[in-house]
């Protein structure tokens, strides 16, 4: 008996990624889509169908062949209703009915989550997580996002916002974040955040930068930026990136401290300054860990990359 394939679709606010996978988790055709965000966001569900619809032709596959459809969303979830809502960035204020329009448009069973937490289960399955039971997963972007597994279940809290590591106090006088609330991580640790740090740090610093002069300057800088002049000893940039992977490992710490994850994974665009981020992490969650801890939870890069989304919608299927 040939073992059914899934089908994978990562929804996000610029560009809908879709994935054929084997029950394994292996890619086998991957497409994007551009995201129809007008008219509040009315056809994005009927372009998700026609595209799933075009290629299963293209390739001359059937409904029946599949076991199942994985949507990764932002938003809040109803999981019982089958609903999103408050997917702002899709320009989705009010609900709308995922599950029940692809399972009628495709006649395929749907299965969906929170986008941040499907990049957790991707990571978990088939990258850095090692398809361990225990993970937590946190992107930095631009914004700080998170995903927690438990058991090998993905924790949704009792009002679904369990992972919500970004909001995690770090500094309690500290940056104004968009939640309403003072120093959240979100503020420091990501793309956004370090670009407000360095500017903050700027405004106090009087030595010799060429993070200073570029500042000063006017000109416009990055997360990546900072540390790659982190890298070449920039003093500057070497005091925001170590105050950045301070606040961070920190943060980690105490998320390790409390769930003793097998592995802790870093991915997200700032998550791209490799070993030189990781090891100054590593050093502060240290500091901030349990004895226990240290020795039984270890801080990783994500390997996926863009694909971890895909990849754990599809997992979903898999959950059920």
């Amino acid at each position: 008996m040939v073992e059914k394939k899934l089908i994978g679709v990562d929804l996000g606010g610029t560009t809908i990624k879709f994935a054929i996978l084997t029950a394994d988790g292996d890619i086998q055709q991957k497409w994007s889509i551009e995201t129809n965000v007008l008219a509040d966001g009315q056809m994005i569900i009927p372009d998700i169908v026609d595209s799933i619809n075009h290629h299963l032709k293209m390739y001359e596959m059937t409904a029946d062949q599949f076991s199942g459809i994985g949507l990764g969303s932002p938003g809040t979830i109803n999981f019982k209703e089958g609903t999103i809502k408050g997917a702002y960035n899709l320009n989705w204020t009010n609900s709308v009915y995922p599950v029940r329009d692809i399972e009628k448009g495709t006649g395929i069973p749907v299965t969906i989550e929170n986008d941040a937490n499907v990049a957790a289960l991707g990571e978990r399955w088939k990258g850095a997580g090692n398809n361990a039971d225990d993970v937590v997963f946190v992107t930095l972007g631009t914004g700080v996002g998170g995903g927690i597994i438990a058991n090998g279940n993905i924790l949704h809290g009792a009002s679904g916002a369990a992972g919500e590591i970004g909001h995690v106090t770090v500094e309690p006088d500290g940056f104004l974040c968009t939640c309403g609330k003072r120093g959240c991580l979100e503020t420091i640790a990501s793309a956004t955040g370090i670009v407000h740090v360095a500017r903050d740090r700027a405004s106090e610093y009087a030595g010799d930068s060429e993070l200073k002069a570029m500042l000063d300057d006017g000109q416009d800088i990055s997360a990546k930026d900072v540390f790659d002049l982190a890298k070449k000893n920039d003093d500057l940039a070497s005091i925001v990136a170590d105050y950045v992977c301070d606040s961070l490992g920190f943060a980690l710490a105490n998320v390790a401290n409390s769930l003793n994850p097998k592995y802790v994974v870093i991915g997200g665009g700032v998550s791209a300054a490799g070993d030189f981020l990781l090891d100054k992490v590593n050093k502060a969650m240290r500091v901030n860990e349990f004895a226990t801890i240290k020795d039984s939870t270890e801080l990783r890069l994500a390997s996926l990359g863009n694909g971890a989304g895909v990849i754990g919608a599809a997992s979903l299927i898999k959950m059920k």
